[in-house]
């Protein structure tokens, strides 16, 4: 039977400056996500490393045994678990976003595609949209910058998303930040256009050299109404249970047929992202 309920927790994660103990936090705090509830549970971006770091002198291995324990708290909890985290392949670094399921596997793996200038000079961009289902729903994820490119959830959504997974780390200045305390920052929006759940997660705090994380994490429904929403300056956990039965996806699939001109490309389009997902 399709589910139509799903619980999900978003975690506001104040970086810790040790990969050890960003995976010990996270674990507890997966543990107190789990008690409450939740079904899937979303970290920020790189939450296993802290983002502002020189990530140039990560080991690979240190990075993946953090991995593996956060699975492992996946398994012990019967969560899946969404956490950030710098990915080590073929001799290349991504930032990417893990996927493990509720018995601690990893069933996705998507990264960053459109990297900021201080990604760039480490990270290689990925080259495939998110999509994957969790207990059969299927679900989409960008990572921070990538709100600014509506194209990666669209895409996506048409294929049947009805979940947006964001992970993200701000780094701005106070005067910025400032600007995207209590929802003014788009998301709803991106929501409301998909009509789909959007789950935001982000640090939050002093990031170092006086820049911030504005927090402000954030689970928005299909409508653009905000379920919950965290505070911008403390660690903490937000939940709300969605109703699959709204994330009807119609403006989307809406577009798939009109303008009648375009129809072919979006099938071509949509094609070529089913494709791409099936590289290994």
């Amino acid at each position: 039977m399709k589910r139509t309920r799903f619980q999900v927790a978003a975690v506001q994660m104040k970086f810790r400056p040790t990969i050890t103990a960003n995976v010990e936090r996270i674990v507890e705090l997966i543990h107190s996500a789990a008690r409450n509830g939740a079904d899937a549970i979303l970290f920020p971006e790189c939450a296993v490393t802290g983002y502002r770091r020189e990530f140039r002198r990560l080991e690979p291995e240190q990075v993946a045994e953090g991995c593996a324990t956060i699975a492992g708290a996946a398994r012990e909890t019967n969560c899946h678990v969404l956490v950030g985290s710098p990915t080590f392949r073929n001799r290349r670094w991504f930032n990417s976003l893990l996927v493990s399921d509720r018995r601690g596997r990893k069933t996705f793996q998507y990264s960053k595609i459109h990297l900021t200038d201080s990604d760039a000079r480490f990270f290689t961009p990925g080259n495939s949209l998110a999509f994957f289902r969790l207990d059969g729903i299927p679900a989409t994820a960008i990572i921070c910058h990538e709100r600014r490119y509506p194209e990666l959830v669209r895409l996506p959504v048409m294929l049947g998303a009805q979940i947006v997974f964001h992970p993200n780390a701000g780094l701005d200045s106070l005067k910025v930040s400032k600007t995207k305390r209590r929802g003014r920052d788009g998301i709803a929006v991106r929501a409301f256009e998909n009509q789909v759940y959007y789950i935001f997660a982000n640090s939050v705090g002093h990031q170092g050299s006086g820049l911030r994380s504005a927090g402000d994490s954030k689970i928005v429904a299909p409508d653009s109404r905000v379920l919950a929403l965290a505070n911008n300056r403390d660690e903490m956990i937000i939940h709300a249970e969605l109703d699959l039965t709204r994330a009807g996806r119609k403006y989307a699939k809406e577009a798939l047929r009109q303008p009648v001109f375009l129809r072919g490309a979006w099938r071509e389009m949509l094609a070529l992202c089913e494709r791409q997902l099936r590289k290994p």
